[in-house]
Parts: structure tokens; sequence; C-alpha cells
């Protein structure tokens, strides 16, 4: 019995304080429908309305390099967090999970370099590439 009191007596902060949360939300979107304008012009139901008639489709093509560089920054990221917590457990994890992270880290290393003999890394065209186009066509001059 007693431990239930304990129990209850830890929550109900947390009951209190999602109650302030969930009031002052309530408060913000109230004043904001009661104080705001009210108005509908033709630009207002078109999405990302900024006032400005929208021309044309939203709809971009993005090359797949972006779709790469992105997956490697969540994956990298991600990579980050767990080395990132190893390192707060070091004590407690001792010789077996720093055995354990420097495989992690050498699987990192591997596959960077796949992804980069892959070319996933390539932002632009090859420096070679662009020294033997000027070989090829090399740039006129014209006399002045």
């Amino acid at each position: 019995m007693n431990e239930s009191i304990e129990s209850t007596s830890q929550f109900w902060p947390v009951v209190v304080y999602g109650a302030i949360v969930l009031s002052l939300v309530g408060a913000m979107l109230g004043l904001s429908y009661l104080l705001g304008q009210h108005h509908k012009e033709k630009a207002t139901g078109e999405p990302y309305e900024g006032g400005i008639l929208s021309t044309g489709s939203a709809s971009l093509r993005f090359s797949s390099q972006f779709y790469l560089i992105a997956m490697l920054f969540v994956i990298f990221d991600v990579e980050t967090m767990f080395i990132f917590s190893w390192a707060i457990a070091f004590e407690e994890l001792g010789w077996y999970g720093y055995g354990g992270v420097m495989i992690f880290i050498i699987l990192l290393v591997v596959v960077l370099i796949y992804e980069w003999r892959n070319g996933a890394l390539d932002f632009g065209p090859d420096g070679r590439k662009i020294l033997k186009a000027s070989k090829k066509y090399p740039l006129k001059t014209f006399p002045q």
C-alpha cells in the first residue's frame, strides 16, 4: 500500500505538467483563431500559400546523387550516435566493448571506401576528365 502512494506521488508532477502544456496549446490555438484574420482569397487554399498565386508544378526532379548524399549523412549521423554512446559507457564495457566498437569502425571505413570507389562521393566532374576534354577541344585565340 505504501509503495503505491509513493509511485503516485512521483507521477502527479508529470500530470500537472501535461495539463499545463495542453492548456497553453489550447489557449494559443484559441486566441489565434479568435484574433486572427478570417479571409478567403484565391490563393489561400493552395499549398505553401504565401499570398502569391502559384505557377507551374512544385515537383522538381532531384539527382540520384542528392539521395545518396542524404543517405550517407543519415547513416554516419546514426553511427556517430552509437560511437558516442559507447564512449559514455566505456568503463562498464571494458575491452569487450572496445573490440566491438573497433569492428564497427572498421566496417564503417570499409563501407566508406566501397562507396568512394563506386562514385557515390563524386560531387562534380573529375579533374582528369576536364583536362582530357580541354586537350581535345583547345580554346581558340582570336587575333586582336
